[in-house]
């Protein structure tokens, strides 16, 4: 087995686009796959096939290497123990990690900790979350993702469809929130390594489509000093008082009446940072690197007034290397990102950048790039 610095567990496209900074900061990486021709496996030459579940190929790529880290935060929290009782060091630990795992641990630390969170409480029967009030969002406390395992009930019957006809599987355990007003959904991001040192990165809009992020501009058009401030404290602080280690996404909602509340949290490089690889001065990618190797930080500086990431979702594009030249010949400046992934309806397979001084003409120019990839 090659000597690497450190083990990324998950093979999809954030650990397949941690090898480019990896490369230049003169770092080999071990990655733990689950297939041999997963996204990243397409690009970092020591990959292990294996299951993060198990306990066992966790402990093989991370053979003779301190620092773990992660493209998804699915990991065990007792494999990640174990991990650390054998002598390594996973980045961000499990301390950390839970409250990225788990929404309604998460809720309950927030809420201690005075973040600003919407009304919520856990629910077991459909008399709970009527007694909770509707409408509402239910939400599992594990395993969702881009719109999964998130309902909104409006009605009794709503929730009797979830808990009374066999919908969830048997320990599922559901929280609920309030139905929140919000104007628009914004993100947060910041760097921490293990000694505390941060980095924060311009606070920046998402927009959503079916429940999966569709755009994101950097920085948020017109959000008022005094939110984007504190916004950016709430990362940092989050990142400081759960110990974070290496990028941390505080996803947030922008209500109508002028407040900011946590939605969700990512320990990890994350969607909503994207724009970061070709916007900023350094990428989310490669600070996270430096995080979980105890390098110092670089900035987060943007390169240009305006940053506009779109996401390509599968459509009726299926060879999507046959169409990035035409995509490149209509928007030479764009910055292509393939995953190597099949395309799938509604599939994340890679995402357009565009920077520049005109956010209307950068947002159209993104937007036709990634339009050509998806539909041609």
């Amino acid at each position: 087995m090659s000597r690497a610095h450190l083990a990324v567990v998950g093979g999809g496209q954030l650990a397949r686009m941690m090898q480019q900074p990896a490369i230049a900061l003169s770092l080999r990486i071990r990655l733990l796959a689950e297939g041999p021709d997963v996204s990243a496996a397409q690009v970092v030459a020591d990959s292990i096939v294996g299951d993060h579940t198990v306990l066992a190929d966790l402990e093989r790529v991370a053979e003779g290497v301190t620092v773990v880290t992660f493209d998804h935060e699915h990991v065990p929290p007792e494999h990640l123990r174990a991990l650390e009782a054998a002598g390594h060091a996973p980045r961000p630990g499990p301390h950390a990690l839970l409250f990225a795992q788990d929404k309604g641990e998460m809720r309950t630390r927030l809420t201690a900790l005075g973040a600003p969170c919407p009304r919520w409480a856990f629910v077991e029967t459909t008399q709970d979350v009527v007694d909770f009030g509707l409408p509402a969002v239910v939400k599992t406390t594990r395993g969702g993702y881009d719109g999964k395992g998130v309902w909104v009930v409006r009605e009794p019957a709503d929730a009797a469809a979830l808990f009374d006809d066999g919908a969830l599987a048997p320990g599922v355990r559901l929280i609920a929130e309030e139905l929140v007003d919000f104007r628009r959904e914004l993100s947060a991001q910041v760097a921490r390594t293990p000694g505390g040192e941060v980095e924060v990165y311009p606070v920046v809009e998402s927009r959503q489509a079916d429940g999966v992020c569709a755009e994101v501009v950097a920085p948020a058009p017109d959000l008022a000093p005094d939110l984007a401030a504190q916004a950016a404290s709430l990362a940092e602080q989050v990142a400081t008082e759960l110990d974070v280690v290496g990028m941390l996404a505080v996803e947030l909602f922008e209500t109508t009446d002028g407040r900011i509340l946590v939605n969700e949290l990512a320990m990890r490089p994350h969607n909503t940072g994207h724009w970061s690889i070709d916007g900023a001065v350094t990428s989310q990618f490669e600070n996270h690197l430096r995080a979980v190797m105890d390098l110092p930080l670089g900035p987060s500086t943007p390169l240009a007034p305006w940053s506009v990431m779109v996401n390509v979702l599968g459509g009726t594009v299926t060879d999507l290397e046959a169409q990035l030249p035409i995509a490149l010949a209509a928007v030479p400046h764009a910055k292509v990102h393939l995953y190597g992934k099949s395309v799938k309806p509604g599939r994340k397979v890679g995402h357009v950048t565009v920077v520049g001084a005109d956010l209307d003409t950068v947002l159209a120019d993104a937007r036709r790039a990634a339009a050509i990839l998806t539909d041609g």
